[in-house]
């Protein structure tokens, strides 16, 4: 898995992620347990003539409505990133956006969305090289897309933060040879519930912001400008996902020790606290919180990818989805 949304039915839909190089993008787990392809078989497939087909895509979100919006960064076959939203109640296509290429960089690699619950905005993380990171602006109704922060400090990886996993450091080997640490810039992105404040961070980083999401909209301010607007929030721990609840808590799928962290406004934010560990929460990803009010999220071992491993795939499936507690709403625990 590489992202996931729930649908207001319940039913999970899951991308895959492109280090695996499967054959099926997209895919939505079934009241009867199986999985199938989402929307359908016709756009998983690149040779089915289909108008619209997946390509890359990483990030999901569906709305209240049912929509689900796809996040393809089409990095699988050098094809222009898009944003490709379908109706799940009408079983339909309702919208496809084709991200400008003024909007992206030579090394975009877009990883996450989140939908803005009171204007038609939709934001967008790219980790890109780790210094050429940013976030995307993007207008539903007009398609207009813009790139924002690039190479401020709070979407820039933190080069002291390394990853460990099993043991190890996770590197990758370079086509020279040379193994090299995959530091990452802006990933982990999520929205409150008004739709006012941007929370947002670098996966290899330590430090969580955020940012109005007015200013993001506010095409007359200048990067300059933008950029004082960037305020600092709590510690977060490497991670690529995060979720805020209706209290102001934010959790994060934390890859370093394979658990669920979070921080509170009951104490400023200024504690990282664990709320679960497992053995079998190996990178973890996707965290969300679904129509039922608990926690979801997966888990994808994707430091045992070929990407990882010298073109070796080392994972051992099978890859988890988990629901979870969150704390509970009337009282603060620890």
């Amino acid at each position: 898995p590489g992202g996931m949304c729930i649908l207001p039915s319940g039913e999970p839909v899951v991308s895959c992620h492109q280090f695996f190089q499967t054959p099926v993008r997209v895919m939505k787990l079934q009241d009867d347990g199986k999985w199938v392809p989402f929307p359908n078989a016709g756009m998983n497939n690149p040779g089915s003539g289909e108008p619209v087909v997946l390509d890359s895509v990483l990030g999901l979100a569906c709305d209240s409505k049912g929509i689900v919006w796809m996040l393809d960064n089409g990095r699988r076959s050098d094809t222009p990133p898009k944003l490709v939203a379908w109706d799940t109640k009408r079983d339909e296509l309702h919208q496809v956006i084709v991200l400008h290429p003024q909007s992206l960089s030579p090394r975009s690699f877009l990883k996450n969305l989140v939908l803005d619950p009171a204007a038609p905005y939709i934001y967008i993380s790219d980790p890109a090289d780790g210094i050429s990171s940013a976030i995307l602006v993007v207008n539903i109704r007009t398609g207009l897309t813009r790139r924002v922060l690039e190479g401020h400090r709070s979407t820039q990886k933190e080069p002291k933060v390394s990853l460990q996993r099993d043991g190890r450091s996770i590197l990758v080997r370079r086509p020279d040879g040379q193994l090299a640490t995959p530091l990452t810039g802006v990933s982990p992105i999520a929205i409150d519930r008004k739709g006012a404040w941007l929370y947002y961070g670098p996966r290899n980083g330590s430090s969580l912001f955020k940012i109005k999401t007015e200013h993001l909209r506010n095409r007359q301010l200048n990067p300059l400008n933008l950029e004082t607007q960037v305020q600092g929030v709590s510690p977060k721990p490497i991670c690529d996902s995060m979720v805020i609840d209706s209290r102001g808590r934010i959790y994060f799928a934390d890859i370093s020790r394979g658990s669920i962290d979070y921080v509170s406004p009951d104490e400023d934010y200024l504690n990282l606290r664990l709320l679960i560990q497992d053995p079998r929460i190996v990178w973890p990803g996707g965290l969300l919180r679904g129509p039922d009010g608990n926690l979801h999220f997966f888990s994808n071992q994707l430091h045992r990818t070929p990407f990882f491993n010298s073109g070796k795939d080392v994972t051992a499936p099978p890859f988890s989805l988990f629901k979870a507690r969150p704390l509970p709403a009337g009282r603060f625990g620890f």
